[in-house]
């Protein structure tokens, strides 16, 4: 796990991150046109001297912040079409991105769960913790079934200051429920990633003939000829997956979707690309 993490660190992204706070703190970042109720303190009267207008410094903050990576580890993580399930898939990803945040001298936290958080590391930055993350998240095992709302607000409870929150998760739960316990995350200060994992065979439904489906977390099992239900299937996927991307954009939670086929380091690195390209617009 130490390795992996490493390598797709190393190997694809490198440099400190960009905070996705704004506050009174060390790096200048750029003016904006005062409004009422903005500090006296942040404004810049030399640019009021020139223009005769009222401007206000934002910065960038620079401080140190908490990640805390949620990991689901429901049954339904457990499926793979092929090598890697995405349990696995999420645990590589979580580990770099804890070796990533040591790095940087941020503070780390770990919270496996399915419907309860099953295991929790408080944030710390030491690399003996660090090396008690990765003994938890490679002996991470499948769990019982999915209910990401009481997990998340156990969670929720459990957090202080505000941290940098990562979700890796199938989200295999019904969007308005997740989203509103996401949003609460949002409202307390959190800065939250969701990383929803997919397998390919769930993406694409590339089966071909009668298939017996078995649900992993109730044992049902269901035979179908494919062919006759995959452009519904299709059609309800996209559905359920604009529900989780239109629900986060409006909720200002940062959400990717992530196909398990590809290897984790380099969807790992496209998306911090995106993410450090977003928050330098901001």
């Amino acid at each position: 796990m130490a390795l992996r993490a490493r390598a797709a660190v190393e190997g694809h992204y490198s440099g400190r991150h960009a905070s996705a706070y704004r506050g009174a703190s060390v790096e200048f970042v750029d003016h904006r046109e005062y409004a009422p109720g903005d500090e006296p303190r942040h404004i810049d009267w030399r640019v009021y001297g020139r223009t005769d207008r009222l401007f206000v410094k934002q910065y960038e903050s620079e401080t140190n912040l908490d990640l805390h990576l949620l990991l689901d580890v429901s049954r339904s993580m457990d499926f793979a079409s092929g090598s890697v399930s995405k349990l696995r898939c999420a645990t590589f990803i979580a580990a770099a991105l804890a070796y990533l945040a040591t790095n940087q001298r941020d503070a780390v936290g770990l919270f496996l769960f399915d419907h309860a958080v099953r295991r929790h590391l408080p944030a710390m930055t030491s690399p003996a913790h660090l090396a008690r993350l990765f003994e938890a998240l490679d002996a991470a095992e499948p769990g019982e079934d999915t209910r990401l709302t009481p997990a998340l607000e156990e969670v929720a409870g459990r957090l202080g200051r505000r941290a940098i929150i990562v979700l890796l998760s199938d989200l295999l739960d019904g969007p308005e429920e997740v989203l509103r316990s996401l949003a609460y995350f949002r409202h307390r200060g959190h800065d939250v990633i969701v990383l929803q994992l997919l397998d390919p065979a769930e993406l694409r439904l590339d089966y071909r003939g009668t298939v017996a489906f078995e649900d992993l977390e109730t044992a049902e099992r269901l035979s179908l000829e494919v062919g006759s239900v995959r452009e519904a299937y299709l059609g309800e996927l996209r559905r359920f997956l604009a529900a989780y991307r239109h629900g986060c954009r409006d909720r200002s939670l940062d959400y990717a979707l992530l196909d398990t086929s590809i290897p984790f380091d380099a969807a790992l690195a496209a998306y911090l690309a995106r993410r450090s390209t977003h928050l330098s617009r901001r």
